[in-house]
């Protein structure tokens, strides 16, 4: 991935800025092109979905991916402030809230339990988001499971 820079790195830090954007990019995959998602969205680079959909450079959907998580990074830290400092953990949470929306993130389990004090628990939880259209999807599956792993990661 490109050099970090911005809004995003003044949020969370270079090495989670690096970390969440690496991990998010894997898992969602790139496409220049607007497609059709699992659940039918109209999606582009990745995973974007409140965009034109037209195509874009490489460069244009680094630089989206970038700041659009830091448009995620804000509620989740508004959210689940106590994430703060933590990277492995904000970096999960983000992963997720990016794929599941800020609202669904807000009325998790996995907020809920950070918010409690339970960050086993939080992490764990994150299994739970692994369905899309009522079904279990392999990829989700995968997703959750390594975001999981490094939400579990120095606690």
């Amino acid at each position: 991935m490109a050099k970090v820079d911005g809004k995003l790195v003044g949020l969370i830090g270079g090495a989670a800025a690096s970390l969440l954007i690496g991990t998010v990019a894997m898992f969602e995959g790139k496409s220049n092109e607007p497609y059709r998602d699992i659940i039918g969205v109209y999606t582009v680079c990745y995973g974007e979905t409140n965009v034109q959909m037209r195509r874009y450079t490489d460069a244009e959907c680094r630089a989206m991916l970038s700041d659009s998580l830091a448009g995620y990074v804000q509620p989740v830290l508004a959210i689940n402030p106590e994430l703060r400092g933590h990277d492995n953990q904000i970096v999960a949470a983000t992963s997720l809230a990016y794929n599941i929306g800020v609202t669904n993130y807000r009325r998790s389990s996995v907020a809920r339990k950070f918010r409690s004090g339970d960050w086993k628990g939080a992490c764990d939880a994150i299994l739970a988001w692994r369905f899309a259209a009522g079904r279990e999807v392999r990829g989700l599956a995968r997703r959750r499971a390594a975001e999981r792993d490094l939400c579990l990661k120095g606690l």
